[in-house]
């Protein structure tokens, strides 16, 4: 159904008529799915609210002739069809409860989709056994999965294809206000050509980048933003999510879940701390020990609700042999969570850029959004000598990493610790990136100047 909407833009109230429905870089990856027969089922991972159910369901019926969808949380708490289900007969049979009388020929043009499997882990290992024998195409989503599967052992190799959904990245989101595809393809060239984009039009991305901060990429906030409700509305929904991944915590083991949702609970103040990394003391001052509390944030990590960016004191390619486990940062997975806890329902400070107020947190937190959505594995470099740069990926072209420094501020070109370690020769890193607000796009040495919109093509 199409409906009208009015837009508040930066330069006036914009009326368009069209469809809300959020699109989804995703979507291209469910697609090839449902076309090709791969032999494994796909399961989807993602924290709750980042809009797998959605996006599944809309996909799906387009694809299939018969779209049947099973909601694994409504079953435990309800008739727990499936709490007894431990073998591929019993399942078929659960399933068929479902399914009615669909002849052969029409089961082959029918997808299952198995929503919230989390809720039934011993499922997980019949899934190779159910896609080899079954009648059905099958797809799988969870939240918190990834607690689910790194517990599991017993899932056959190469049965299952694991894909994570994150909240809306700022490409997406420029989608779901209305941003075409021709600006979106000519803001990327500029991009890989290295060049400043008129003032009027960085002003353009610079203020829908404001708003993505205040409002941040969850889908529900999104769309009731894009539909006029006020932020008041818009921090209770926020508030609400963050009571959803609260509960979530409670529902780990007893003996971990108290100290899981004390450190979520904390996040914030970590990252509005200079460093940002996770102070072990203040989370509990009688176990300041790193290694207290492995399993708290490979929970918060692996169930989607945080980022975590490791501490890496020699950078050096591959990030991932040399990491300091004992430093660690923790993000919110939602820069709009982390508004919401910062500045409540006075965005002023965000959208009109008050000089007085550091918004460093914020843009931290929304490059890591759009490296995590990228799929790079989140560094930061730490070095007692020679100090500390935001962010670390790995450049797989050269073979070597690249050093990202994100600024809020106007003092964007002050960074002695990027410079200390691009020019280092032990480190052999050819070049620098330096993030901020400003509209010009530059090279000082090895060090590239970008405006902070481009990081959702690094």
């Amino acid at each position: 159904m199409l409906e009208k909407y009015t837009f508040q833009s930066f330069y006036g109230n914009i009326s368009i008529t069209m469809e809300l429905k959020l699109r989804r870089k995703i979507e291209t990856v469910l697609e090839k799915y449902y076309e090709t027969d791969q032999g494994k089922i796909l399961l989807v991972d993602g924290a709750r609210q980042t809009g797998k159910s959605y996006i599944i369901r809309e996909t799906a019926k387009k694809a299939f002739k018969n779209y049947i969808e099973i909601n694994l949380f409504e079953d435990k708490h309800g008739s727990q069809l499936f709490s007894t289900v431990d073998t591929v007969e019993k399942f078929n049979l659960t399933v068929s409860l479902f399914t009615g009388n669909i002849s052969d020929d029409e089961a082959k043009d029918t997808l299952i989709f198995l929503d919230e499997i989390q809720e039934y882990p011993q499922l997980l290992p019949l899934l190779k056994f159910i896609n080899q024998k079954g009648r059905y195409r099958y797809i799988c989503s969870g939240s918190a999965l990834g607690v689910e599967l790194s517990k599991t052992s017993s899932i056959p190799m190469g049965s299952i294809s694991v894909v994570r959904l994150y909240p809306l990245d700022f490409e997406e989101y420029l989608w779901a206000v209305g941003v075409g595809d021709d600006v979106l393809s000519f803001l990327k060239q500029s991009f890989e050509e290295r060049k400043s984009l008129e003032i009027n039009l960085h002003d353009f991305f610079i203020n829908h980048l404001r708003m993505y901060l205040a409002i941040g990429g969850l889908p529900e906030p999104l769309k009731r933003h894009l539909e006029g409700m006020d932020i008041a509305g818009i921090r209770t929904l926020q508030m609400e999510i963050r009571g959803f991944y609260a509960a979530d915590c409670a529902k780990y083991d007893s003996e971990h879940r108290l100290q899981i949702m004390r450190v979520y609970n904390m996040l914030p103040s970590f990252m509005e701390q200079k460093k940002k990394r996770v102070v072990y003391k203040k989370i509990n001052p009688k176990s300041a020990r790193s290694d207290r509390y492995a399993e708290e944030f490979d929970y918060l990590i692996s169930s989607g609700v945080a980022l975590g960016v490791d501490a890496v004191s020699n950078p050096v390619f591959p990030l991932s042999a040399s990491v300091t486990k004992n430093l660690i940062k923790l993000y919110l997975n939602d820069v709009g969570l982390l508004s919401s806890v910062l500045f409540g329902t006075n965005i002023n400070a965000i959208i009109e850029d008050v000089r007085s107020i550091n918004l460093g947190s914020l843009y931290e937190t929304f490059v890591a959004m759009e490296l995590s959505a990228h799929n790079h594995p989140l560094f930061y470099y730490d070095n007692r000598d020679k100090g500390e740069v935001d962010y670390l990926i790995n450049d797989y072209d050269s073979l070597s990493v690249l050093p990202i420094e994100v600024k809020s501020g106007r003092d964007y070109q002050i960074h002695s610790s990027l410079r200390k370690m691009v020019g280092d020769n032990e480190y052999a890193i050819g070049e620098g990136v330096v993030l901020s607000n400003s509209p010009d796009v530059k090279v000082v040495g090895n060090i590239q100047y970008l405006p902070i919109y481009y990081a959702m093509f690094l």
